[in-house]
C-alpha cells in the first residue's frame, strides 16, 4: 500500500488550521479506509515564520493525533522555500507527496483523482482550476493575466495551476537535484518531465482569513518566475536596441535628405521625445540585466534556501 503525505505551507493560518485540519484528516481516513493509501500516510504542516499562534496550534495537533506532523523554520522564507523545505523532508518517508494551500481554496476531493492518476502510473498530477466563478472580475483577470504573460515571456509553466500538485517520490528525488535559490516551483516541476496528467476542480471562497497574494505580490511572483526561468527579457532588450539603431538609420537618412534640401530646421518636440524615450529605455534596459546579474550573485552564495528548527514526526526524533 502507498504512503501519501500532504504537504502544507502555512503563513499566519490560525484562523483556518481547525477546519483545514479537520477536513484533511477526514479525507485521509476515507482514502484509508478504502485502501488508497496506506495507514502511514501523513498530514504535515510547515510553519513559514508565523507570527500568530500557527506554531502552538500545529503542536497541539500533533498531540491529539499522530497522522498531523509538524516543521517548523527558524525565519519565513516565502511560500516556495516553505513548500520545497515540505517536499524535501518528507521524500523519503512517502511512495507520494501532495501540496496543497491551508486555506483549502483548492478543492480537497480532486485528491482522490489524483490518487489515481498515481497509481495509472504518473509521476507529477497537476490540480488545475477549472473555473474561477468565486473570484471577482479583477482577481480573475489579473490571475488568468498572470498565467498569459508568464507563458508569453518564455516560462513553461501549466495555465490556472498553482501550486496543488501530486508527485511521486523519484519525482521528488529529481526535484532535489533542482539548485537555484531563486525558486519558482510551478516552472521547476514541468521540467522534470516525467509522465504527468491534470486534475481539474473548482476553486472555493476562502472561508477564513485573508489572501497571502495580493496584487503587488502576485506582479512581484511573477517577474520572479519570468527571471528565474527564462532570458527573455535580455533578448527583447536586444531585439529593442536592434529596432532603434535601424530607426536612428533611418533618421539620418531622413536629416540627411533635409540637409541638402536646405530644410535644416530640427524640430524641438521631436528632439526632447527622443531623448526621453531613449534615456527610458536604457534605465530600463540597465534594470533588467541588473535584475539577472543580481540573482546570479545569490546563486553563486548558495545560501540555504530554509532551514528547520523542530520537526514533530512520528517519534519526534528529529526534534531539538
Amino acid at each position: 500500500m502507498d504512503t501519501l503525505y500532504l504537504v502544507i505551507p502555512c503563513y499566519n493560518e490560525e484562523e483556518v488550521l481547525p477546519e483545514t485540519s479537520k477536513q484533511l484528516k477526514d479525507k485521509m481516513d476515507t482514502l484509508i479506509r478504502s485502501n488508497k493509501i496506506s495507514d502511514k500516510s501523513r498530514i504535515v504542516f510547515i510553519n513559514d515564520g508565523s507570527k500568530d499562534k500557527t506554531w502552538e496550534m500545529i503542536c497541539g495537533l500533533h498531540d491529539e493525533n499522530n497522522i498531523f506532523q509538524g516543521i517548523k523554520l527558524s525565519r519565513n522564507k516565502g511560500h516556495q522555500n516553505a513548500l520545497l523545505c515540505g517536499l524535501m523532508t518528507v521524500k523519503d518517508h512517502c511512495d507520494m507527496a501532495i501540496s496543497l494551500d491551508a486555506d483549502l481554496q483548492d478543492d480537497i476531493n480532486a485528491i482522490d483523482g489524483m490518487v489515481e492518476k498515481y497509481h495509472e502510473g504518473c509521476d507529477i498530477v497537476y490540480g488545475v482550476r477549472s473555473a474561477r466563478e468565486t473570484d471577482t472580475f479583477f482577481k480573475k483577470f489579473t490571475a488568468e493575466g498572470f498565467y498569459k504573460i508568464m507563458k508569453l515571456m518564455g516560462a513553461d509553466i501549466v495555465f490556472n495551476h498553482a501550486d496543488y500538485r501530486l508527485m511521486s517520490r523519484r519525482a521528488l528525488d529529481e526535484l532535489e537535484n533542482f539548485e537555484e535559490v531563486n525558486l519558482f516551483l510551478r516552472g521547476v516541476v514541468p521540467m522534470i518531465g516525467y509522465k504527468s496528467d491534470s486534475v481539474y476542480y473548482e476553486r472555493k471562497e476562502r472561508f477564513a482569513g485573508e489572501s497571502k497574494y495580493p496584487l503587488k505580490k502576485m506582479l512581484a511572483f511573477a517577474w520572479e518566475g519570468i527571471t528565474s526561468l527564462s532570458t527573455k527579457p535580455i533578448k527583447m532588450i536586444s531585439f529593442l536596441g536592434a529596432l532603434i539603431f535601424f530607426i536612428s538609420i533611418i533618421m539620418l537618412i531622413y536629416s540627411l535628405i533635409r540637409h541638402f534640401t536646405g530644410q535644416t530646421e530640427i524640430g524641438w518636440t521631436s528632439t526632447i521625445v527622443s531623448i526621453w524615450a531613449i534615456g527610458g529605455l536604457q534605465l530600463l534596459a540597465i534594470g533588467i540585466i541588473g535584475e539577472y546579474v543580481g540573482k546570479s550573485y545569490l546563486e553563486t552564495k548558495k545560501r540555504p534556501k530554509f532551514i528547520v528548527e523542530k520537526y514533530l514526526s512520528d517519534k519526534d526524533e528529529n526534534n531539538n
